[in-house]
């Protein structure tokens, strides 16, 4: 009995070892397997492909949850630039301008008539008339403004506040003229013009040296000592000719007498030369006399130059020649008498 006992144990004992062993081999068995498996897995995506490939995960797992279509991947070219700011730019001046060709004995004020403008508004659509209109010649062209003004060439930092200021016409005036095409923030182009109603053109005056400056003293009207001589107050024709080319007007402060090169030119009035040369501004060759009682007579366009500064001539004195030098577009003598310095008309005073 205890014989049978024993061998029960032993019995046991062996199919709990058969046990074991078995299941050392199954696990051994699962180990060889999931090696095996490990083997043939793909490798690790690098770098951004594998950043790419998570966020197709993520991107997938969040399409799973909201049950949508998935969303496109976005491309950085796809995306559109920033606006950029932009200026604002206004339309720029449309005018249409009647032209009228100079004919041989047009004057400015003859034209301005024809037209219904006034003698200043020609200068004011052509500016090289207010240096100096004898540069009117047969042939030109010039612009005929449809209205009383100013065609005003736009500079660099001009505004419709400041050219309004220089010419003293309200800036409404200058909007509200349609060919100009102003809108509001009113913006000017450089090289472009502007029409400026109701201006006048300003005329360039040259003014003399004083009779002080050349005589060594003082005029009646600087200090109260008489200068050393005094004119008759009564004027005689500066040359031999009653043919005038030109009148006196708004823009041409004499008159123009033709005759041929090298006539004389006589002292309307006695007084004293204050001035005998070249004038930079249109005159040419020059004579301008004092005569001492707030006159002054000028001479221009001359050949020949026959006195000096300081020196006293008597009416009637062959001061110089007929030429044409300067803004002249023929022979003749530019004759001005000045009151006070203002312009005058020399037909008041000789007679035309």
């Amino acid at each position: 009995m205890a014989k049978e006992t024993r061998l029960q144990k032993i019995a046991g004992y062996l199919v709990l070892l058969l046990v074991a062993v078995l299941l050392l081999i199954v696990l051994r068995l699962g180990v060889d397997a999931e090696e095996n498996t490990g083997a043939r897995r793909p490798k690790p995506i690098p770098n951004s492909t594998a950043i790419a490939f998570d966020d197709r995960q993520q991107e997938t797992s969040q399409s799973d949850l909201s049950a949508e279509v998935p969303l496109p991947v976005i491309n950085d070219n796809a995306i559109a630039p920033a606006p950029v700011p932009r200026t604002f730019e206004g339309k720029r001046p449309e005018h249409e301008f009647e032209t009228y060709t100079v004919q041989r004995g047009d004057t400015p004020s003859e034209i301005a008539y024809q037209y219904g403008i006034k003698t200043e508004t020609l200068l004011g659509g052509n500016p090289m008339l207010s240096q100096d209109s004898s540069l009117m010649q047969p042939g030109m062209d010039l612009i005929i403004l449809p209205l009383d003004g100013v065609l005003h060439d736009v500079q660099q930092g001009d505004t419709v506040e400041s050219i309004s200021a220089e010419y003293g016409i309200p800036g409404e005036d200058i909007v509200a003229y349609e060919p100009n095409n102003l809108e509001f923030p009113y913006r000017l182009y450089p090289e472009t013009q502007i029409l400026v109603p109701g201006a006048i053109a300003e005329v360039f005056v040259w003014t003399p040296p004083s009779l002080s400056s050349v005589s060594g003293g003082a005029s009646r009207e600087g200090s109260g000592v008489a200068p050393a001589i005094v004119g008759t107050g009564t004027f005689v024709y500066p040359v031999s000719s009653r043919n005038f080319t030109q009148r006196f007007w708004y823009g041409h402060p004499g008159v123009d007498i033709a005759l041929a090169v090298g006539s004389g030119v006589f002292a309307a009035d006695t007084g004293t030369v204050t001035f005998a040369g070249w004038n930079i501004y249109g005159y040419g060759n020059l004579i301008v006399i004092n005569h001492g009682n707030g006159y002054e007579t000028f001479y221009g366009h001359l050949s020949v130059i026959n006195v000096f500064p300081g020196q006293i001539v008597y009416q009637g004195n062959v001061i110089g020649a007929v030429g044409n030098t300067g803004n002249s577009s023929g022979p003749h003598v530019h004759f001005e008498i000045r009151t006070g310095g203002n312009q005058d008309d020399p037909c008041w005073y000789i007679g035309c």
